[in-house]
């Protein structure tokens, strides 16, 4: 691998913004219609859902920093009252993987979103970091710690 490719972020690996794009619409139609995660999005404003989803992996593939949606424990939590659990995460994954290669985005690209993703499985599914799998989802409390607001303001609530 050349100095200037290893230079360049996952956002520019995969294409950019263009890239991004393509893959949150491609990645929704196939989570809508799998059975496994499609009950979660029922109710979802799918259109609001789409550019959050874009601004945010926009933001952790090393783009520009756009995204103003809560953090991963309480942007999640309706769903982890819904149900939500490891499997589903897998399946969030697995349908990631699958709309990347469909792409065309290298097999070792996809690799290191798939790592991303896996770095906020405990935090997605509102658990203790490290947790092993199977773990109980909600058990970091989170939803009781809502009521106050995060303390730092990162989550929205204003409170510092």
């Amino acid at each position: 691998m050349s100095t200037a490719s290893a230079e360049k972020t996952m956002y520019e690996q995969i294409g950019g913004q263009p890239a991004v794009e393509a893959a949150v619409d491609l990645f929704y139609r196939k989570v809508l219609t799998d059975d496994r995660v499609s009950r979660f999005f029922d109710d979802v404003d799918m259109d609001r859902q789409s550019a959050k989803q874009k601004a945010f992996l926009t933001m952790v593939f090393g783009g520009p920093a756009n995204y103003t949606g809560l953090d991963m424990r309480r942007g999640h939590l309706h769903l982890i009252a819904r149900g939500m659990d490891d499997s589903h995460v897998d399946a969030v994954i697995e349908l990631l993987g699958e709309t990347l290669a469909e792409l065309g985005v290298p097999a070792e690209l996809i690799g290191k979103v798939a790592a991303v993703a896996e770095s906020v499985r405990d935090d997605v599914l509102d658990r203790p970091a490290g947790s092993a799998k199977g773990t109980r989802p909600g058990s970091s409390n989170t939803a009781a710690e809502k009521q106050g607001g995060c303390g730092s303001g990162s989550c929205g609530c204003g409170k510092n």
